[in-house]
């Protein structure tokens, strides 16, 4: 019996999941989904399989199965995508929570620059994960303290976080079936003059393996983009994604040609514009990350179902450099 590898699933974020797939054996054919399950997938607990099943994290040849009695038949293929869970070893750190939204089965949080959003190589703590566990103990029975998606430690904005594991279930599938809506504004290099769609699969970098690019056999990603203002030699846009890639904003932008001002991995530390006074060529060389923030979130409560949406305008360093662009297109010459 092959064991296929720990794969990496296109909807969010790998980090954030275990997805692995089996094939049941002819000697299994007939047994219960739980204790097929339990058997493939042994290294979780069948309790947590159980769960696991009901909250829809199992497919069977491609099919949600959520009733543990059901049957399964040699052949079929079982894929587990599971939320990995929190370690016991995460500290609960007292950190101060910019909450937008709060009730008995979710929050929405305003994420700050630089804050990590979960434990990483080079980065045991500190993040937003620890900040939920000492603000929320219970959260420490949900997967990943109750992330469902994430954003990069520098881009600003808006996440959704689960406190129940109803909810977590169901926003991670609302995720998946692009039932939440989200917005971003970013600032990006050089004049665009209209919106569009860039429509380009996104994956691995061939050669650098830190960096995400487009590529032929990436996954499909989708982000729509308007025009908010045109300056002199940038532009501020506002975002929509249809799909949720890792850095899909930044580097659909940089494939584009446009790349998000700041960014150091995709091409936003250039400096464009003859005749640029010097404070702002200063203040674009040094912005300290992406110009790019989550500014809205909307979507049916997982349990309620009444609509939810939340704004956040961007952080002020972005809007010192809206200022600084502002003020410079409309200088005679600018």
């Amino acid at each position: 019996m092959k064991r296929d590898k720990i794969i990496s699933d296109g909807g969010n974020d790998p980090s954030l999941w275990m997805v692995e797939s089996m094939a049941v054996p002819p000697e299994m054919h007939g047994a219960r989904l739980d204790v097929a399950a339990a058997r493939l997938f042994d290294r979780h607990s069948r309790a947590r399989l159980q769960r696991w099943i009901a909250d829809g994290h199992l497919r069977v040849n491609t099919r949600v199965t959520t009733v543990t009695r059901a049957r399964v038949r040699a052949g079929d293929e079982l894929r587990l995508k599971a939320p990995r869970p929190v370690s016991s070893v995460d500290p609960a750190q007292a950190m101060a929570l910019d909450l937008r939204y709060e009730d008995e089965s979710l929050i929405v949080v305003n994420k700050p620059a630089g804050l990590s959003v979960h434990p990483g190589a080079g980065r045991p703590d500190g993040t937003l994960l620890n900040a939920l566990l000492h603000r929320y103990p219970r959260a420490r029975t949900l997967p990943r303290a109750g992330l469902v998606h994430r954003l990069d430690m520098d881009t600003t904005g808006l996440m959704v976080i689960a406190l129940s594991e109803t909810a977590h279930a169901r926003l991670v599938e609302m995720m998946e079936r692009r039932q939440v809506r989200r917005e971003y504004d970013a600032v990006v290099i050089g004049l665009i003059p209209a919106g569009g769609t860039v429509r380009a699969a996104v994956g691995r970098h061939p050669r650098d393996r830190v960096k995400m690019a487009v590529v032929p056999r990436g996954k499909p990603a989708v982000t729509h983009y308007r025009v908010v203002e045109r300056f002199a030699e940038h532009t501020h846009l506002r975002l929509k994604l249809e799909t949720g890639r890792t850095h899909q904003i930044r580097v659909h932008m940089a494939y584009v040609r446009h790349p998000v001002v700041g960014d150091p991995v995709y091409g936003g530390r250039v400096v464009r514009g003859a005749g640029m006074p010097e404070d702002l060529r200063r203040q674009l060389a040094t912005f300290p990350r992406q110009a790019l923030h989550a500014r809205e979130l909307e979507f049916a409560h997982p349990i309620t179902r009444a609509r939810v949406a939340v704004s956040s305008e961007p952080p002020e360093d972005m809007q010192a450099l809206l200022r600084a662009l502002r003020e410079h297109s409309r200088t005679p010459g600018g």
